[in-house]
């Protein structure tokens, strides 16, 4: 239960509805229990007597009982699901935020397929083991001894059965539910890998189809899906012996019970109502171990996935900001001796790297694949800390910045165009909320995307369907950079995003960012070395350390690595320039 603990501060708004649907239950449940004792007054007074009238007002009572019951059932079953689903609706707001504030390193380490699991089919199954528990938790164990006591007052003798049967079938309900707990979290993690290899799967379905691999995802899913399906498989035998041995013992205390309760009439201490009373409240017990049973099994998966939900609410954001601080005066970013190591990697993925950029400057990132460029530029709006040196802007280390002013200064566009579903202004204004039209199409104008909006016949408010999937990767490009200038940031990270656009396109895009309103400093990462000729600052890297820092020209002079790249892409003419 203690996963659960942690968790129950999400239910403090609900704690009337936390009192009232288990107290309706067991009225609920105490009226149940009267309804043998209503039907041994029938059976022992109203038929040997032959009175009709007294059947009917008893008749009429149990009907009262049953009607009552429902009433309070439903009540009941109310309170139970909107404290269940409000306090399931507040976690999964919570474990959202949460993961909101987790930095890139954390969720690299915990991997998204877990995450949307345990947001979704993890925080369901807390909540349906919530609902169950508030309205069965009490009662179930509260109809189990009322009519273990209803069965002492009518023979002390025969309840002893009542006795003996109860602890065994505890004892059987119990002893499954303690071996499938630890099983039920197997199965969790199971669903994690189906998971995974589903998001892989459709994310990457150009690809797969590109290399004609459909077979060979289809078996690998397979094994995934088999290898779960047999741990299923595996706890569900174990768990479905839990009813067929509550069964057994159930109708061996009745047979017992029935052999007890002739004896007690044949010799006049008990009368024939009062046996089929005995008999009722044994069925009674029956019915409420089966569901005490399958809400043990619920609230061992929903403790499970608890423990799930717990594990992520646990994990530290190893980002830490002032609230309040100082930003930078200016623009400018220095790098002095930065370091990168990612969580879990063996090596260091950047090294000593130091150079600086003023206000204003245009800066170039270039390098072969896997150099690091993408880990360099990150450092900067704090997706990463650097695990060596300083990375500053404006003179104030990016560690010192409140971590929404560095954000709301720095724009990033990222390698991979990620567009929302919504519409066009939608998608930009989350560079800038309220932004006007003035704006968006300034944004758009510099990005080289306002031709093709234009010519859309609703313009802004044009659909983006999920992904941006109605545009070329070009358009998206675009669109992602026009988003990124609506803002007006003071620093403006171009991550590879115009590996798109065609050279002309390009050098439009380089062009109006340096006319610019504000003057941002731009980092520009690219593979292309005519897209970087012009920056003030080029700094080229080579397995995570910069080889060479400086213009086109001064590289081209002192640094071999730029030479190979500018030769390779401009066939040797430059490169020895």
């Amino acid at each position: 239960m203690k996963p659960l603990k942690k968790l129950l501060c999400y239910l403090t708004e609900y704690k009337k509805e936390c009192v009232l649907g288990p107290l309706f239950k067991l009225l609920e449940a105490s009226f149940e229990l009267l309804v043998p004792l209503v039907m041994a007054a029938i059976i022992d007074v109203g038929i040997p007597h032959k009175d009709q009238g007294y059947v009917v007002r008893m008749c009429l009572v149990m009907v009262g009982l049953g009607i009552v019951g429902l009433v309070c059932s439903i009540t009941a079953q109310y309170f139970a699901a909107k404290a269940s689903v409000g306090f399931a609706a507040k976690l999964r707001r919570a474990l959202f935020g949460h993961i909101q504030s987790l930095s890139y390193t954390e969720l690299d380490t915990t991997g998204t397929a877990t995450l949307i699991t345990r947001m979704t089919s993890d925080i369901n199954q807390v909540q349906n083991g919530m609902n169950l528990a508030l309205r069965l938790l009490l009662r179930s164990p509260f109809v189990v001894f009322g009519a273990m006591v209803m069965a002492f007052t009518i023979d002390w003798k025969a309840a002893l059965v009542f006795v003996v049967a109860i602890p065994l079938l505890a004892a059987v309900v119990f002893g499954v539910m303690l071996w499938t707990m630890p099983r039920y979290q197997q199965v969790q993690g199971k669903l994690d890998k189906v998971l995974s290899a589903t998001r892989e799967n459709l994310t990457g379905v150009r690809v797969v189809r590109a290399f004609g691999r459909e077979e060979a995802e289809t078996q690998r899913f397979q094994a995934e899906n088999q290898s779960l399906t047999k741990l299923q498989i595996f706890v569900g035998r174990v768990s479905a012996l839990m009813n067929p041995a509550t069964y057994v013992l159930i109708n061996l205390a009745t047979a017992v019970l029935i052999w007890v309760g002739a004896l007690q009439v044949d010799g006049g201490i008990l009368t024939q109502g009062e046996v089929v009373a005995l008999i009722n409240y044994m069925s009674q017990i029956l019915v409420e171990l089966i569901k005490l049973a399958n809400l043990i099994l619920n609230i061992t998966k929903a403790l499970a996935c608890a423990d799930r939900v717990s594990g992520v609410l646990e994990v530290e954001p190893s980002l830490r900001a002032p609230l309040r601080g100082r930003p930078g005066a200016d623009s400018g970013v220095r790098f002095e001796n930065v370091g990168l190591t990612y969580a879990g990697a063996g090596d260091a993925s950047l090294s000593g790297i130091s150079f600086s950029a003023k206000p204003g400057q245009t800066v170039g990132v270039i390098g072969g694949t896997g150099s690091g460029k993408s880990s360099l530029v990150n450092l900067i709006p704090r997706f990463y800390d650097a695990t060596q040196g300083v990375v500053e802007i404006g003179g104030v280390n990016v560690k010192d910045w409140p971590l929404d002013q560095l954000r709301e200064a720095v724009g990033v566009v990222p390698q991979r165009a990620a567009l929302f579903q919504g519409t066009i202004r939608e998608n930009l204004q989350w560079g800038k909320p309220g932004a006007s039209d003035k704006e968006l199409w300034q944004a758009l104008e510099t990005a080289q995307a306002a031709d093709f909006v234009r010519e859309k016949p609703k313009g802004l408010d044009s659909p983006v369907e999920q992904g941006g999937r109605n545009f070329s990767g070009g358009q998206r490009q675009r669109l992602t950079i026009a988003r990124a200038l609506v803002r007006q940031p003071k620093i403006l990270i171009l991550d590879d995003s115009a590996s798109a656009l065609d050279f002309a396109t390009d050098a439009r895009l380089r062009a109006a960012l340096q006319r610019m309103e504000g003057c941002p400093t731009v980092f520009i990462v690219s593979q292309r070395a005519s897209s970087l000729r012009h920056a003030d600052v080029i700094v080229v890297l080579d397995d995570g350390e910069a080889v060479g820092v400086g213009t086109h020209q001064e590289l081209l002079r002192s640094c071999q690595v730029y030479q190979e790249i500018v030769g390779s892409q401009n066939t040797g003419k430059e490169a020895t320039a």
